[in-house]
């Protein structure tokens, strides 16, 4: 199933990247000669018009070779041979105006964002938009409360919404919706677990909103649902699947009096007691301290652990074509917008390059999300497709976001650019560059699977 599940990612997303510079190529004239899915030498293929169509030996890109782009360069780096001179022809690459150029290299990276925001949207119009199926509230942040909604500071965690202004409420999105999207004003807010109404005055304003629904927290459990590679979370022994119970002695009720324990002692040693397959084990983990921005404009140190939120039980509202292209356009921008955060994370050091992962990391997850199911395989080739896209983007030569790169320069010297020697060698280090994250990520899977 894993090796399966890799193959289909890799293929399908490589394909859709590849497949976008094609189209842009051949929508503004250029001569395609060659379209691959992996590199080195050829497998098997075929040639149809201008264009051999084939499979090469090493499935870890791909590439589509133009004429007149750069032959030396492009040829060294993406597989072929190093060709004889050729005649130059108003179909090449480097003949046309650079707009068209940028549009042919960024097409791969479009394609990739495209494909989410589709498969997105085929997974919410398909199954339904994806809510945690419970109504109960995990914690309010009273400070962040807007007027008129100062009772929610009252709500005891655990509590569970059953019915607002009389309508039923059967999981969370419809407690967000109501905050957020119904008429202004008085609502009552019924609860359980204990028994009692909750009078408040939904804000008119749409930012009082916002706040209001970011101020209420759902219930979570407090475990691990996944552990970031070299985290103090990995290193410390924690695994998915863990419940905690304990914070050095400080018992835990769910996820944000977890989340709230760990802030509170940046860069301390703490223990946590934890079930795990019925077992009640201690763990002793020596937080990170970061650095972050709190909402009045000052910063503050607070502790890290590096584990994400459990799985919660999830239920599906069904969606109309308005709602699931919706859904698909903000998980495209919120995904993209992690990945960013993380890549940033790992420059400025608040994430390990430990966490880096190479084919084997990818095969695991493929293969997980491949038995959870296939939506939860379709938003896996989303989220990988998006992180393809982001990655290609890096300013490294070999890279789109490369070509970019020297196309800018091109731009700003007045239609003069790099010589083709020059991008050679530019070309040379950015393929060292990328062999060297390679194997920096494939190391970091071999020592996690011998417990390093």
């Amino acid at each position: 199933m894993t090796i399966l599940a890799t193959v289909v990612v890799l293929g399908v997303l490589i394909f859709v990247h590849e497949l976008g510079h094609f189209a842009a190529a051949k929508a503004v004239g250029v001569e395609v000669q060659r379209f691959s899915i992996g590199l080195g030498p050829r497998v098997t293929g075929f040639r149809r018009g201008e264009t051999e169509y084939v499979l090469s030996a090493i499935p870890l890109g791909g590439y589509v070779k133009m004429g007149g782009m750069d032959d030396e360069v492009m040829e060294r780096i993406e597989g072929g041979q190093v060709g004889h001179a050729r005649e130059p022809s108003p179909r090449d690459f480097d003949a046309k105006p650079i707009w068209a150029r940028t549009f042919v290299i960024s097409a791969g990276v479009i394609m990739n964002m495209a494909f989410a925001f589709a498969a997105y949207t085929f997974v919410a119009f398909q199954w339904g938009i994806p809510q945690l199926a419970s109504t109960r509230i995990g914690a309010v942040m009273a400070e962040a409360l807007p007027p008129g909604t100062e009772a929610l500071a009252t709500v005891e965690p655990g509590s569970r919404v059953v019915r607002m202004d009389g309508a039923p409420a059967e999981h969370w999105g419809q407690v967000q919706m109501r905050l957020y999207e119904g008429p202004p004003g008085a609502l009552a807010i019924e609860l359980v677990e204990p028994s009692r109404t909750v009078q408040i005055e939904v804000p008119l304003e749409e930012p009082d909103r916002r706040a209001l629904v970011r101020a209420i927290r759902p219930w979570i459990e407090a475990g691990v649902g996944a552990v970031n590679p070299g985290s103090p979370a990995d290193r410390g022994g924690l695994e998915a699947g863990d419940r905690i119970t304990a914070v050095s002695g400080e018992p835990v009720q769910n996820w944000w009096d977890f989340v709230g324990a760990i802030e509170s002692r940046p860069g301390q040693r703490v223990d946590l007691s934890v079930v795990r397959e019925g077992r009640e084990l201690v763990r002793a983990v020596t937080l990170d301290a970061e650095e972050v921005a709190q909402p009045d404009g000052t910063t503050s140190m607070v502790g890290k652990i590096g584990v994400y939120e459990p799985v919660s039980d999830i239920a599906y509202d069904r969606a109309s074509v308005g709602d699931a292209l919706a859904y698909g356009y903000r998980e495209t921008v919120a995904v993209t917008g992690l990945i960013l955060g993380f890549l940033r994370d790992l420059v400025t050091g608040n994430v390990s390059p430990r966490s880096l992962g190479s084919i084997v990391a990818i095969g695991e997850a493929s293969g997980q999300a491949a038995a959870a199911g296939f939506n939860q395989f379709l938003r896996f080739m989303a989220l990988f497709s998006i992180n393809l896209a982001v990655l290609n983007l890096l300013p490294i030569p070999v890279l789109d976001g490369g070509h970019l790169v020297f196309l800018g320069i091109e731009a700003v010297r007045g239609g003069r650019g790099l010589t083709v020697e020059q991008r050679l060698a530019w070309s040379n280090v950015g393929f060292l560059i990328i062999v060297g994250i390679m194997l920096w990520a494939l190391s970091n899977d071999f020592l996690r699977l011998f417990g390093m």
